[in-house]
């Protein structure tokens, strides 16, 4: 990963810092409306998880791809878990649920910027066409739209919960299939897509904070946003 170019890794790791400041000032604003410390110890264990899965990543552990059941999964499916316990829970479902529609729609900005790299790791030979823009990734339309849909779906003066869900759920659509096209782009048995080109630059320092926290991050987003759009009285 040597040969990447200085700003793929620089402009990446600035995506990183910016979901953790995206979602740590989200966690934040629910001290607005109920006494917690969920902003502290978002940051804590998510520093503690960015730590983990780097160290996962420099060590080789996970680039056993004959492994079975891949060890990546112990990169995607910790914070996945956690989310889907957090919004299963009811008091931390009423937690999440006052962290701002602002703040849960402007994330996916950070979606432009990550494409670009994925594009670039692309051109480097570190990620299939398939999963870029020029192959069958549109995940950018998300990116590129957030900001409309923060500023005329979901704000205080114009709020829209149908058009908001609909939104949504186009968005987490993109997300799916380009996390289908990365998995079964990755090198382990059972890969059906980029076989002359594979899916290896999520296994090393900082991509893999792509798929071990910008994803889960973006699905969060759409998670959440979605339980306060789907409930009988939406406070937003």
């Amino acid at each position: 990963m040597d040969h990447i170019p200085i700003h793929v890794p620089l402009i990446f790791s600035a995506v990183v810092v910016a979901t953790f400041g995206f979602l740590y000032y989200g966690f934040d604003r629910t001290r607005s409306t109920e006494d917690n410390n969920s902003h502290f110890l978002f940051a804590v264990i998510g520093v503690a998880w960015l730590f983990a899965t780097a160290y996962m990543a420099t060590s080789g552990f996970i680039r056993d791809f004959e492994a079975l059941p891949p060890r990546f999964l112990m990169v995607i499916l910790p914070p996945n878990l956690v989310t889907i316990i957090l919004l299963i829970l009811p008091k931390t479902r009423r937690l999440l649920k006052n962290i701002p529609f602002a703040t849960l729609t402007y994330i996916h900005i950070i979606r432009v910027p990550v494409e670009l790299v994925i594009w670039w790791l692309y051109l480097e030979g570190q990620m299939p066409r398939v999963m870029s823009f020029e192959g069958l990734n549109f995940d950018i339309v998300s990116g590129i739209t957030a900001p409309f849909a923060a500023i005329f779906l979901v704000s205080q003066k114009s709020f829209h919960r149908k058009s908001a869900i609909a939104w949504n759920i186009a968005a987490l659509l993109l997300l799916a299939a380009i996390v289908y096209h990365a998995i079964l782009s990755a090198p382990f048995p059972f890969q059906q897509f980029g076989l002359d080109q594979p899916n290896v630059g999520v296994f090393y320092l900082p991509y893999i904070w792509l798929p071990g926290f910008v994803v889960p991050a973006v699905l969060f987003a759409h998670l959440v946003s979605l339980v306060k759009l789907l409930s009988p009285a939406s406070d937003h």
